[in-house]
């Protein structure tokens, strides 16, 4: 049979803006610019002879046939790529990994260091992002994320940690207020994070504590209301992975401890075989096994 034969850069442009909804976004997992992806599925659409979105260009719509395209073709691009690593399959490379803006400045990137000095080879492509990332819509490599310790047993989902709370705050402003049990946060000025909005009630939760939380100055990052605690402007509740080289540099204090959340940090690798991902991975479980506890914690 004679195959048809249709621009492959045409085909992945439409199937990353079909999947994505936004040709900006697509744009950006292809690294071009939006223009070449709309001009790249103008050339499929004349090339298949139909419309394939509708709608504004900000954020078009599907069309019947661009529904009836999309599945069939992402699978295909799927099985592409898994061809291509199976016989490609080495150790040398990229692997593109994705996690939240905080725990990659505060935990991954002061020991990427150690990867990188034993795997030089590989090269790892840091995206830091606070939204939920599907790993089946999006081509990462891997995920580090939160999630419920109940839905840590997945297939390539890998545990690295629990997540442990606790309330943080520079040492002037805790020797000036004295915080000696949690009753006395009622009055004080606490800080809050807009990604993270119920992270004082997990924290009440955590140590059977069911006083209201007063309101306070609100952050758009962990990063931002963490760096407004160390310059004394109020308490935050925060992860103890997200603070082990501040409390141990005396730029914080935790007066209540750590105690564990519902939550785990947790890796979600894609399926296919690779063994810069191997590498990887096992660098990552070994650097979560040697992290420090919080006192008290064995």
């Amino acid at each position: 049979m004679k195959r048809r034969l249709l621009p492959l850069n045409a085909l992945r442009s439409f199937e990353a803006a079909a999947r994505l909804g936004r040709m900006t976004v697509a744009a950006d997992e292809l690294a071009v610019t939006p223009g070449a992806i709309s001009r790249q599925v103008r050339q499929l659409e004349l090339s298949l002879g139909v419309q394939l979105f509708e709608g504004p260009k900000n954020k078009p719509l599907l069309t019947a046939a661009g529904k009836e395209l999309l599945p069939a073709l992402s699978a295909a691009l799927d099985q592409i790529d898994a061809a291509v690593s199976a016989v490609s399959d080495d150790a040398n490379g990229i692997l593109d990994v994705s996690c939240f803006s905080t725990f990659t400045l505060k935990w991954l990137i002061p020991r990427l260091y150690d990867f990188n000095s034993r795997h030089p080879e590989i090269d790892i492509r840091l995206s830091s992002s606070d939204r939920v990332i599907n790993l089946d819509r999006e081509r990462y490599d891997l995920i580090i994320t939160i999630d419920a310790a109940s839905d840590c047993d997945q297939v390539n989902v890998l545990s690295l940690f629990p997540e442990r709370l606790g309330p943080v705050l520079a040492p002037a402003l805790a020797t000036a207020i004295q915080l000696l049990k949690p009753e006395d946060l009622a009055d004080k000025p606490l800080l809050h994070t807009k990604t993270r909005p119920n992270a004082w009630q997990m924290w009440g939760k955590a140590i059977g504590y069911e006083g209201s939380v007063p309101s306070g100055a609100e952050f758009e990052h962990y990063y931002f209301t963490l760096e407004a605690a160390i310059a004394g402007l109020g308490i935050c509740v925060a992860p103890w992975h997200l603070v082990i080289d501040d409390i141990r540099l005396g730029r914080l204090v935790a007066p209540f401890g750590f105690h564990e959340s519902s939550y785990r940090y947790v890796a979600k690798r894609s399926r296919q075989r690779d063994k810069k991902l191997d590498n990887f991975c096992a660098w990552l479980i070994s650097q979560a096994e040697q992290t420090a506890l919080p006192t008290g914690v064995k």
